[in-house]
């Protein structure tokens, strides 16, 4: 590894610790380049400001919480780099490791004494009549929800072009393992292990209570139409990329041809993460 790049949340403090990074890195042989994206969200209609480290780094350092780590995984890890999340948020699911441990965590990865696990995408698409309107990778899941009018949605949810269902609800989510303990996990959805390559689907608040999450293989196309008759309806990516759509829209899920490559916490498991952020004794 000789070029790394480093992703930094919008806040004085994370641009100070990238800097110093960049410092601590020089002085051992390495080049830095440092991006502190203005947001993490994306605009209305999908797109994205391209980022400015460059495709080919050999490892991203992302300094924040969970919100930076899926721009960056956005950004730059379809292309296969490794990502290291260090924890200058919230919650940190995915950003693990905290500030104090960084630099002896990325010591360890510098010298190639590290874990990294393959954490499965998902390739969404928005096809209206023939045409495909966006396309977006997500990490963690694909929302379809109301904009500002609080209406049940009604959306015909096909699996391998066949039928599943009909919902009646205030949206759907279609998420990854690792999008499980996000979004999915408040709706009511699983949590699964972040190594199993599924698809979930769970509907948010349905109508009918029969109506429950469903758990996917990973080879399953899902295919949700919009009602005709719906409006203000909304795709977002990641809870930071969002798209209209309008009556008649199908979103297309299905697994990214690509992976993030993301390395796992040298001093906690999964498990004992899992037990401390959702705070189980």
């Amino acid at each position: 590894m000789k070029r790394i790049g480093i992703v930094a949340k919008k806040s004085a403090l994370a641009l100070a610790e990238a800097e110093s990074l960049r410092d601590w890195l020089a002085e051992r042989g390495f080049q830095a380049y440092i991006e502190q994206p203005e947001s993490t969200i994306g605009t209305v209609n999908g797109t994205e400001r391209p980022t400015t480290i460059p495709w080919d780094v050999d490892l991203v350092v992302v300094l924040g919480g969970d919100g930076t780590l899926l721009y960056a995984a956005r950004a730059l890890g379809r292309h296969g780099m490794p990502l290291l999340g260090v924890n200058m948020g919230g919650l940190g699911f995915l950003t693990a490791i905290s500030l104090e441990n960084a630099r002896k965590a990325l010591e360890r990865v510098l010298a190639g004494e590290y874990w990294a696990e393959a954490r499965m995408l998902l390739a969404v698409r928005i096809v209206r009549g023939r045409e495909v309107l966006n396309e977006q990778t997500v990490l963690n899941d694909a929302v379809i929800n109301k904009g500002a009018l609080a209406r049940i949605l009604n959306l015909s949810v096909n699996v391998d072009q066949t039928h599943l269902t009909n919902y009646r609800a205030d949206g759907l989510i279609i998420s990854t393992p690792t999008g499980s303990t996000a979004y999915n996990l408040s709706a009511g959805g699983p949590i699964v292990h972040p190594v199993h390559e599924t698809i979930v689907v769970t509907p948010i608040c349905p109508f009918t209570l029969t109506n429950r999450p469903i758990i996917l293989p990973m080879t399953a196309t899902v295919e949700v139409e919009v009602d005709p008759e719906a409006s203000d309806v909304i795709l977002t990516a990641d809870g930071q990329v969002s798209c209209p759509l309008e009556p008649g829209d199908r979103v297309v899920v299905r697994r990214s041809p690509s992976s993030l490559s993301l390395i796992t916490n040298p001093y906690k498991s999964y498990f004992e993460i899992l037990r401390t952020k959702l705070g189980w004794g």
